[in-house]
C-alpha cells in the first residue's frame, strides 16, 4: 500500500482536470519528485475516486510531458535528464528573444502595468510559502510577454512547453534562500523591454534564461548522476556586466 501523497478532496465536475492539475502541483512541489511511480489504486482511494479518472489524468499528463507510461509498469513522474534541461531552455531561449523585442514594440502602458503587477504579485506570493503558486505566477510573468508580443504562433510554442517550465520553474524555487529572489531577477528583464532597445533586452533575456539554464543544470546534476555533460547555454550568449544593471 502506498503512502498518502497529501492530495486535496475535489469536486465532482472536470473530474479528470481536476485530478490533472492536482498531481501535477504534486509534482512541482515535489511531493511527486522525478522518477517516482504514480500508485492509481493509492492515489484513488486518497483522492475518493475510480481508477479510471486518476488513468485518464496521467494519460493527460503524459501527453503534457510531465510522466512517462511502462509498458505493465504504470506511470512515472518524468526525470528532469540533462538533454531534457537543455533542449528546454535552448527553445525558450529563442523564442523568448523574440517575444521579447516584439512586446516592446507593442508595449502600451496598460500593458506595462500588467507586467509590473504581475512583478509585485511574484514579491506577495514570496511570502504565501506556497511554491507551486510562485511556480504559476512566474509562468504567468513570462506568459504575458508573449501576449503582449501578439504572436499566436509564438504563443502556442510557449504554451507547448507550459508542462516542461511549469517543473523547471518549480527547481529555480528550490536555488534561492530568500523566494523574493525570483521575483527581483525579473525586474531588469521588465526594466529592458520598458526602454525598448533590441540590444539590451536580448542580453537581459539571456541573462534572465542562460542563468536559469545553468543553475537548473547544476540542480539535475547532484540530483541523478549524470548521463553526460551539462551543456552550457551558447557562447554568443550576452551575461551583462557591472555597466548593465541586472
Amino acid at each position: 500500500m502506498s503512502l498518502p501523497v497529501g492530495l486535496p478532496a475535489i469536486a465532482d465536475s472536470d473530474l479528470v482536470g481536476q485530478i490533472a492539475r492536482i498531481l501535477m502541483q504534486a509534482i512541482v512541489q515535489g511531493r511527486l519528485p522525478p522518477g517516482s511511480k504514480v500508485v492509481e489504486a493509492g492515489i484513488a482511494r486518497e483522492l475518493g475516486v475510480s481508477r479510471a479518472p486518476v488513468r485518464e489524468a496521467a494519460r493527460l499528463l503524459e501527453k503534457q510531458g510531465l510522466l512517462v507510461a511502462s509498458p505493465r509498469r504504470g506511470f512515472f513522474v518524468r526525470k528532469l535528464e540533462i538533454r531534457n534541461i537543455d533542449e528546454i531552455y535552448d527553445l525558450r531561449l529563442c523564442i523568448e528573444r523574440h517575444a521579447s523585442v516584439l512586446a516592446a514594440r507593442r508595449l502600451t502602458p496598460e500593458s506595462r502595468d500588467m507586467l509590473r503587477r504581475q512583478i509585485d504579485v511574484l514579491h506577495r506570493t514570496a511570502d504565501l510559502e506556497d511554491p507551486a503558486r510562485q511556480v504559476e505566477e512566474d509562468y504567468r510573468f513570462h506568459r504575458l510577454i508573449f501576449e503582449i508580443a501578439d504572436n499566436r504562433r509564438l504563443l502556442r510554442l510557449f504554451d507547448d512547453l507550459a508542462a516542461e517550465l511549469r517543473m523547471v520553474i518549480g527547481l529555480i524555487g528550490r536555488l534561492y534562500d530568500d523566494p523574493h529572489e525570483i521575483a527581483r531577477t525579473h525586474e531588469p528583464l521588465l526594466a529592458a523591454i520598458e526602454a525598448g532597445h533590441p540590444e539590451r533586452i536580448t542580453a537581459h533575456v539571456d541573462y534572465h534564461i542562460g542563468h536559469a539554464w545553468r543553475e537548473v543544470g547544476k540542480l539535475v546534476r547532484e540530483l541523478a548522476p549524470p548521463a553526460g555533460n551539462i551543456a552550457e547555454p551558447p557562447s554568443g550568449i550576452l551575461i551583462p556586466t557591472n555597466g548593465v544593471t541586472v
